[in-house]
């Protein structure tokens, strides 16, 4: 049995809301991943994965099911402050090799910082497999270009939101994530004649 991915899309959401886990209940309906049961992974693109459009990966998932996702999410509650999530990817592309994920939050920064951050995240880590360190003006410089590190090449994207805190004090989460789509019947009921 094998549970890799072959579709990855991402998304972004918003909520306000006067408790914090019901503001990040609304960030999730706005990203539209509100009604999947969704866990938690960790930051690799799988070899031979496609990313997609999110309205085209909504189709192959189905309401209660599980989703693994990599996720970003700040909330505050304190007006006027800045909040902001980004998921940045290092793509290769030799579709046969695997990516990575990142995932970035903070405080004061905004959609445009934190997307830039996410993405060199993903890039020094992408780097870091083949044992290069990243200079870290050099990728900032090269935003959303082709990177050649050693043997690979491999392009940056990301996905990333961020508000204000409400001016009411009500809770504010912006969040960010690269869902995973998994084929289950694939996964779980493979071909009985091989």
């Amino acid at each position: 049995m094998e549970l890799i991915p072959k579709k990855i899309f991402l998304t972004r959401g918003l909520g306000f809301h006067v408790n914090r886990l019901q503001s990040f209940e609304i960030a999730l309906r706005d990203a539209k991943i509100a009604k999947y049961n969704l866990v938690q992974v960790s930051s690799i693109f799988p070899p031979n994965c496609n990313l997609i459009a999110r309205h085209i990966g909504i189709r192959f998932i189905k309401p209660g099911q599980i989703c693994f996702l990599v996720l970003a999410r700040k909330s505050t509650n304190e007006p006027s402050r800045l909040v902001a999530s980004a998921i940045g990817l290092a793509l290769p592309k030799d579709k046969n090799l695997y990516g990575h994920i990142s995932e970035h939050s903070a405080f004061g920064q905004t959609k445009k910082t934190a997307a830039h951050f996410a993405e060199h995240l993903a890039a020094t880590m992408q780097a870091s497999t083949q044992g290069i360190e990243l200079d870290n003006d050099l990728a900032w410089r090269q935003h959303k270009q082709a990177y050649t590190i050693g043997q690979q090449a491999f392009v940056t994207r990301s996905v990333a939101h961020s508000a204000s805190g409400h001016k009411e004090g009500l809770w504010t989460t912006v969040i960010a994530a690269a869902v995973m789509v998994i084929d289950w019947n694939t996964t779980w009921f493979p071909d009985k004649t091989q």
